[in-house]
């Protein structure tokens, strides 16, 4: 009877890995679609003429530099579980969040800029070049808190130590979403620097 239940245990775990990467990759194309139809819109909007250009907020090259890095935090907790380095995984997925946190800092305080600008989500001063930015950046922390959420849930069994050599499908899993929303905010930032 244990033979069995442990047989059905390892099915079942089996089962999760082969259906968790798909998934995520699965939610991440769908990610792909949503900015891509927000950076359409913007293209089609700034083709019927008075859009607004402004200065991008300084604030959003901090948050750039700070989500490079969060990537390479990431990278480092991934190959310490990979040697069975508990510690430095414990701190890489740590640093991960932090830098995570201070990212969404960072684009708060690059909208304050922009009001500081007369850039407006809404309003009778808005812009529909300024609501972009905020739809879009406003879009793009809310995909990030849910790595964030993830990243805890990570960093709880990093704790326990249950990531290692042997066990890396949540660490990789979580590690694929953070380094997309990563090279998807550097594509988001490049596209402001050029069309606004």
């Amino acid at each position: 009877m244990t033979e069995i239940a442990l047989d059905e245990k390892e099915f079942q775990e089996i089962k999760r890995q082969k259906v968790a990467k798909p998934l995520m990759w699965f939610g991440i194309v769908g990610i792909i679609m949503f900015f891509a139809g927000l950076t359409s819109a913007v293209l089609v909007r700034k083709g019927d003429g008075d859009w607004v250009g402004f200065e991008l907020p300084s604030f959003f090259i901090w948050s750039t530099v700070v989500i490079v890095l969060s990537s390479l935090t990431l990278i480092f907790a991934l190959r310490s579980a990979k040697k069975d380095q508990f510690q430095n995984v414990k701190y890489g997925v740590s640093a991960t969040m932090i830098l995570g946190i201070l990212f969404i800092i960072f684009q708060f305080k690059g909208f304050g800029e922009l009001i500081q600008q007369g850039i407006y989500l809404t309003g009778t001063d808005q812009s529909a070049s300024g609501s972009f930015v905020y739809v879009i950046a406003v879009s793009h922390i809310l995909h990030l808190l849910g790595g964030i959420i993830a990243m805890i849930f990570v960093l709880i069994k990093s704790m326990k130590n249950k990531y290692n050599s042997k066990n890396l499908l949540g660490l990789q899993v979580s590690s694929i979403y953070w380094h997309f929303l990563g090279g998807m905010w550097i594509y988001l930032y490049v596209f402001f620097r050029v069309i606004i």
